[in-house]
């Protein structure tokens, strides 16, 4: 059943649903699903900023010109209108600057959580909502559910492609008007109701990189935009020594053990990036892991935070395995996070997700 079914109020030839499009399977099945139940169905594709590199075509991944045309020809094969969107401006300043200002600061950021919270569901959201239409709809893997008094987000059903972590953002004013209809289907069910559909991207690859780099090498790219993070500086050891040159924090993470310097008998982990100091702190596995975390700026999905303290399981990656906590509300929109077990790559500037089971509860910035 399409998520749609649980919650419109009016027939669906009257019900318009907007489907970001981008030329792959995922949204391609979103649009053709909807136009099968007989909504209203619009498509629209965003055009992203991407950087200029030498000898490389000036193209976001996630909107190449051979993904617009195969986003046309599917929109041409469900007979829907299509757009397209021009959001480069607003997605250079909102996701590719959050990206840089954040290794700047030794940080690992997500640029899919800021896409999310600023293009997709505020800016895209709100031009399908001018346009007249009462959902916007994307491939996500992830699924609605109407409760009563509230509208929850739930995993997707492929517990493989599930995309619940990136859209913690969300809060009740933008659930009650998405929809994610594959988000109860898995990638081969997905795959095969496009050959179904007669779709001719059921086979189409899926793109894993950063959409905005020219060559996907984010080291790269920060050495071209964001020179002054990307100096040279010394590789600490906890114990003191001075082992190296590291060839600037952005190109290590907490947990990372490729390029680190070899000590006879010894393994070393990024422990810590310092960028006051410019220095690469390392150590043995061991010292890698704690117990707890703070989070800031946390998303309440049911729009406040819980009244204390609540036993859930935390994930602190994308694909990273969910974790027993227990997860305290705090002051300024920030919350503690105690960890059952201690985890070893709690890495500031990833998110903390929180979720009770299949639902989602929210989630926050990891701060320290």
């Amino acid at each position: 059943m399409l998520q749609l079914d649980l919650i419109p109020s009016k027939p669906p030839a009257e019900t318009m649903v907007v489907v970001a499009m981008s030329g792959g399977v995922d949204s391609s099945v979103a649009a053709a699903r909807l136009a099968a139940a007989g909504y209203n169905v619009v498509g629209v594709m965003m055009r992203l900023w991407a950087e200029a590199a030498a000898g490389v075509s000036r193209e976001n991944r996630c909107c190449t010109l051979e993904a617009t045309e195969d986003a046309r020809r599917i929109a041409a094969h469900l007979g829907i209108p299509f757009y397209l969107l021009n959001v480069e401006q607003v997605f250079k300043q909102q996701v590719v600057d959050y990206f840089i200002a954040g290794y700047t600061a030794g940080l690992t950021p997500n640029p899919c959580l800021a896409c999310n919270r600023h293009i997709r569901f505020d800016h895209l959201l709100n031009y399908a909502r001018a346009l007249g239409a009462d959902y916007l709809a994307t491939g996500h893997y992830a699924r609605v559910r109407a409760a009563p008094a509230r509208f929850e987000l739930l995993r997707g059903a492929d517990a493989a492609k599930d995309q619940s972590y990136i859209l913690s953002i969300l809060g009740q004013e933008q659930l009650r008007h998405l929809s994610f209809p594959v988000g109860d289907l898995t990638k081969p069910q997905v795959r095969a109701l496009a050959a179904a559909f007669g779709l001719p991207v059921a086979e189409k690859a899926e793109s894993m990189d950063l959409c905005f780099l020219a060559d996907g090498d984010y080291r790269r790219f920060l050495q071209d935009w964001a020179g002054a993070a990307m100096q040279p500086g010394p590789i600490r050891h906890s114990d003191g020594r001075i082992l190296g040159e590291h060839q600037g924090l952005p190109s290590y993470t907490i947990g990372q053990r490729k390029g680190l310097p070899s000590v006879a008998g010894e393994r070393l982990f990024v422990l810590e990036l310092q960028p006051e100091t410019n220095i690469l702190l390392v150590g043995p596995a061991q010292q890698l892991g704690r117990d707890s975390l703070t989070a800031a700026n946390v998303n309440w999905i049911d729009g406040s935070p819980p009244p204390g303290p609540i036993a859930c399981t935390v994930k602190i990656r994308s694909r990273a395995a969910d974790q027993p906590a227990t997860v305290q509300p705090l002051p300024d929109a920030r919350a503690a996070v105690h960890f059952v077990h201690p985890q070893r790559d709690i890495a500031p500037g990833q998110a903390a997700v929180f979720y009770d089971g299949l639902r989602c509860l929210g989630g926050g910035v990891i701060e320290r």
